[in-house]
């Protein structure tokens, strides 16, 4: 009896203990303590995080130059290169691929062709040095893997010989630049805009929602047709990309705004803001401050939330060629090389960026869901 009175006082002093760090907990601790609740949300999130990882060690985790400095001119639109272990010459305590041969047939017209020499073992090997490249200001020449003579392409190569697993890695990174950027462009203007019209209300208001309902009727597609045909053709990659963010960046802001609009008329009114008013405080201060503040949370949501919106566009954009085109790799500028009838029954593994892509997007789509549900004070959080 008295053991069992004992457990119940422990448990009790647990649920005791539980309460109180529920009610003195922060918003922040409170969101991820119901986030971690969401199992398809940290399964999301631990992928999210594996792909930027992913994305900003490209050039160490892939073997090769994703341009056109890394390609293998003896295995154009080859096949992925598997380890092996074993072979009718027997087993290896190492991983082997082996060695690619061109020569002319007779069934294909005399073109030159790739044949696989199984007599030509090529020994995977770890941190090997390969093609210089730079990461976090630094120069290397260490890269994870390749083989001991030769090249490796573990997701085969395309039409003029460039690693597809070296240019997957790198359009990841690229497509997650410019949506960062992208992102924070619109984040900016969305805050600053959204911030000046819940405040001031009124004329000031009235005049802003009617610019940003025309931003929201602009037609992407015909806006960058429009500016493709302004471009000079020898616009540098580089501003190629950073045109394509910006622009990206000013459309996508109206949404975020309308939030932050809706958010201070209601916040406005309250007795802090009244105070600071009364205090002398500027209303930028007091936006800044005071108002934006009180729901940091809600805007990282909805930044997580639009980030896939914006890696779509710029996709979509590459995609029908008015986006990043050679020797920029991104998701969308890989996409386009399979929309051929021939890929599609010849090059399968042209498709490999595609699940790239996908879970790129349902990642985020995700872990915004998953935030989306832990910010929300009315839901059910048990």
């Amino acid at each position: 009896m008295t053991d069992q009175t004992s457990q119940a006082t422990t448990l009790s002093d647990a649920d005791q203990r539980a309460k109180e760090a529920y009610f003195t907990a922060s918003q922040r601790q409170l969101i991820w303590a119901r986030f971690k609740r969401q199992r398809s949300a940290m399964i999301a999130a631990a992928v999210l995080v594996a792909l930027i990882l992913m994305g900003l060690f490209a050039p160490f985790l892939g073997p090769y130059d994703p341009t056109i400095k890394g390609r293998d001119k003896d295995y154009t639109n080859g096949a992925p290169q598997v380890p092996e272990f074993c072979d009718h010459n027997g087993c290896s305590a190492r991983p082997f691929i082996y060695g690619v041969k061109r020569e002319r047939s007779i069934q294909t017209n005399f073109r030159w062709i790739a044949t696989i020499d199984t007599e030509d073992r090529r020994y995977v090997q770890f941190f090997v040095e390969g093609d210089k490249y730079k990461l976090l200001g630094l120069t290397f020449d260490t890269h994870l893997f390749g083989v001991d003579k030769g090249y490796i392409h573990l997701f085969g190569t395309d039409d003029t010989g460039k690693d597809i697993l070296s240019r997957t890695l790198h359009a990841v990174y690229t497509s997650l630049a410019v949506g960062t950027l992208g992102v924070l462009i619109s984040f900016v203007l969305a805050l600053f805009i959204g911030g000046i019209a819940g405040y001031f209300g009124g004329m000031i208001d009235g005049v802003i929602q009617m610019i940003t309902d025309a931003v929201r009727t602009i037609p992407i597609i015909p806006l960058f047709i429009a500016i493709a045909a302004f471009l000079p053709a020898e616009t540098s990659s580089e501003a190629r990309f950073f045109y394509i963010s910006i622009i990206i960046g000013f459309i996508n802001w109206p949404t975020l705004a309308r939030r932050v609009r809706t958010h201070l008329l209601v916040e406005r009114t309250q007795e802090y803001v009244l105070a600071a008013e009364l205090a002398g405080a500027r209303p930028g201060h007091i936006i800044r401050k005071h108002l934006l503040p009180s729901f940091t949370s809600y805007i990282i949501v909805d930044l997580v939330i639009s980030f896939p919106y914006v890696v779509r566009s710029e996709t979509a954009l590459s995609f029908i060629g008015l986006g990043l085109k050679d020797p920029v790799n991104s998701l969308g500028s890989m996409l386009q090389t399979t929309t051929s009838a021939d890929v599609l029954l010849n090059y399968q593994w042209y498709f490999i960026p595609v699940f790239f892509f996908i879970a790129l997007v349902m990642a985020f789509v995700f872990v915004g869901d998953g935030l989306r549900d832990a910010a929300d004070p009315y839901g059910d959080h048990k």
